[in-house]
């Protein structure tokens, strides 16, 4: 890897370990903390495949030394480490919902009714327009297919940097979220609002009914084997949802033809968040916000080692005669 940015970026795919690790060792001792267990098959498998990819990106990088394509090494590893971070995240979002802190619905409820965005009129208009909750529904499912796209698509175009700085600020945003949901459970709008999905059969609900479901079997502790494939999103503050919405279409804004078509879709799938995914409008704002953080923090880390790297690379200042300086 001849180019300057793809050499950084190297580097910084390698501190993007630091986050996964940390979150995998909490999910460890989480795990023996709460009594949580994970279903073995499907973990191993999402496991091996990582290891697969990475393992490929790593063995090209040690084969083709400076020769390695930075294409192919970014794609796969990057894949590799946003696969393992999935595996972690999803059961550690259940181990920080076991902590069984006081629900806080209501007041986040509160908040959005103080702010003039009450949910349960929001909720009604939608399902008035069966049109608009067939929308939302699709737009709410777009978090899924950017995971792996937008390696692929930032790596063939060589924003290597970018690729490195997304993954280190969607692990932060991912960390944030899952910490702040400690502290300020919640189940979702319709709980708050004490009304049953019955109230809004034109809009798809399934995705309230998870959350529902595994929250309450937490707490009342009937849930103790976690099926990494059948997990809830049950992080109702901040929404990673929205959080997500930021973060791809900061990733996808300089790749030409790209930038405007992922704004438009991941702004659908922020305007779909509060219905579909039963998020308080103040959970939205919460996610944005941590995902304007997060980016924040990568692009000063990186600023940072810019300047550290400069520093170290700058020769050391020669003794030089002046006039007028005693011999």
């Amino acid at each position: 890897m001849v180019d300057t940015d793809a050499r950084t970026a190297w580097q910084l795919f390698h501190l993007n370990w630091l986050p996964i690790a940390a979150m995998g060792s909490l999910l460890a001792l989480g795990l023996a903390f709460t009594g949580l267990s994970l279903e073995p098959v499907a973990y191993w498998v999402t496991l091996a495949v990582a290891a697969v990819l990475l393992a490929l990106a790593y063995g090209h990088r040690i084969v083709k030394g400076e020769l390695a394509d930075p294409k192919l090494l970014f794609s796969l590893g990057t894949i590799g480490q946003i696969i393992l971070t999935c595996a972690i995240v999803g059961p550690l979002s259940y181990v920080a919902a076991k902590l069984n802190w006081p629900l806080q619905d209501q007041a986040l409820l509160a908040i959005d009714r103080a702010l003039g965005l009450d949910p349960e009129p929001i909720a009604r208009y939608v399902n008035d327009h069966p049109w608009l909750a067939d929308c939302l529904a699709r737009g709410y499912g777009l978090i899924k297919l950017p995971l792996l796209g937008i390696p692929v698509v930032l790596a063939l175009t060589a924003h290597y940097m970018r690729l490195q700085l997304f993954m280190l600020a969607m692990s932060l945003a991912l960390a944030v979220t899952i910490a702040i949901s400690a502290v300020v459970p919640a189940i979702g709008t319709y709980w708050g609002l004490q009304l049953s999905a019955a109230h809004f059969p034109e809009i798809n609900t399934a995705v309230y009914a998870g959350q529902l479901r595994d929250i309450l079997a937490l707490r009342d502790g009937s849930l103790h084997e976690l099926q990494l494939f059948f997990l809830a999103g049950i992080v109702s503050f901040p929404s990673f949802h929205a959080a997500s919405a930021v973060l791809y279409m900061w990733a996808l804004w300089p790749v030409r033809g790209l930038g405007g078509i992922a704004a438009a879709l991941n702004l659908l799938m922020i305007a779909a968040t509060p219905v579909i995914g039963a998020h308080y409008v103040i959970d939205v704002a919460g996610g944005i916000a941590v995902a304007a953080a997060s980016i924040w923090a990568a692009k000063f880390y990186l600023e940072w080692h810019r300047r550290a790297q400069q520093t170290s690379a700058a020769p050391a200042p020669s003794a030089v005669w002046q006039p007028g300086l005693a011999e």
